[in-house]
């Protein structure tokens, strides 16, 4: 979206409205209100390409047919008013998640794309919303749309409606923001900077189901020396927080995140595939890996399997602890480059432009029947 900003298109970016808060059962239940509360007290405001960021105040309930109408009384009226003001008469619609279905219609819009990120339906863990009225509303998007972009190979290969419709958009990278990352030339942040080598490092979200925690627990009784650094918002009931070998940081903006990736020994994606919705992940935080040249580990997805060549992808507990090992004995400077150059070219400028032209083509065509 910074990209099409960038070009001269208006752009009006509406944070996600999710797909309704966790059980009450759920230890991190009370901090998302508090988060969502932060960002409803600034419905709007502006990003230096451009883009418009808009915060919405919705219900965060979707599991009723009235919570949801409400719902879309609420965001057609904030949405609406920013869009008019901005001289949006007949927009592109592009949602990402199943819940913003009721809002096709809303906008007069020319175009409908969805983007299918998630496996959504297979998503036990973070809302307490019915998965079959997810998976209704999934059917809806797809059924009402005019392009389906899937984010990994392994949703595009499953999907059943809408084949002829529905494209594979990879993830990709801002390859000039990570690159200096391997050349050793980036001030490391202090906060990594003050931790032991080797140390092996994470960002992004950091739940109790998603991070394989049995891995982490078993590196501190036969690696201890191995420094764990995980940098993003984590959830409550991470049972690994209180490892000595284990150092947990809050969440870093994006412009200062290479510094802090600089002091890395070894990028790893430590996720737990065995559950299913984990499993369809496309992680850009493994192309962003690979653009800083440094050597990565990763737990096996889809998505990555024919990137093996540049990865090393651990299939066991006994495969993380080889592989890590390696990775910190590599002294080959033909495997960085390597590294770099399989995601030199998938860039989000490449994507920008592949999408461009599709919308660009799909408008032609409506307008020729």
């Amino acid at each position: 979206m910074r990209r099409f900003a960038k070009a001269g298109n208006r752009v009006l970016f509406v944070n996600s409205i999710s797909m309704g808060l966790p059980g009450l059962a759920n230890k991190d239940l009370l901090p998302r209100i508090a988060r969502k509360l932060r960002s409803y007290a600034r419905l709007a405001r502006s990003t230096p390409e451009g883009v418009t960021v808009v915060s919405p105040a919705v219900i965060p309930f979707f599991g009723t047919r009235a919570a949801r109408a409400v719902n879309r009384k609420l965001l057609a009226m904030q949405i609406g008013r920013l869009a008019r003001r901005g001289g949006l008469k007949r927009p592109i619609l592009w949602i990402a998640i199943p819940t913003a279905a009721d809002m096709i219609g809303e906008f007069n819009e020319q175009l409908v794309i969805y983007q299918v990120s998630d496996k959504y339906d297979a998503n036990l863990m973070d809302h307490a919303t019915d998965l079959a009225t997810i998976r209704k509303l999934h059917e809806r998007a797809i059924d009402k749309a005019d392009i389906v972009l899937y984010s990994g190979q392994k949703l595009l290969a499953e999907a059943e409606r809408g084949r002829e419709r529905s494209f594979l958009l990879e993830q990709a990278v801002d390859f000039d923001h990570w690159s200096p990352v391997g050349a050793g030339k980036l001030e490391i942040a202090e906060a990594v900077a003050r931790i032991p080598h080797p140390r092996l490092g994470y960002f992004g979200a950091i739940e109790p189901w998603l991070i394989d925690q049995e891995l982490i627990k078993r590196a501190a009784r036969e690696r201890p020396d191995w420094q764990w650094i995980f940098i993003g918002n984590k959830s409550r009931g991470v049972e690994v927080e209180a490892l000595p070998n284990t150092h947990f940081l809050p969440p870093v903006p994006y412009q200062e995140l290479p510094h802090y990736a600089a002091g890395f020994d070894v990028c790893v994606l430590p996720w737990d595939t065995a559950h299913s919705f984990t499993s369809y992940g496309s992680a850009i935080k493994v192309r962003e890996y690979l653009a800083t040249g440094l050597p990565v580990v990763i737990s096996p997805l889809p998505e990555y399997e024919e990137m093996s060549d540049v990865l090393r992808i651990a299939r066991s507990h006994d495969d993380w602890f080889r592989l890590v090992a390696e990775a910190l004995d590599e002294k080959d400077p033909t495997a960085a480059r390597a590294r770099q150059a399989a995601v030199s070219n998938g860039t989000w400028d490449a994507r920008a432009e592949w999408v461009s032209n599709l919308i660009e083509q799909t408008l032609a065509a409506d307008s020729r029947r």
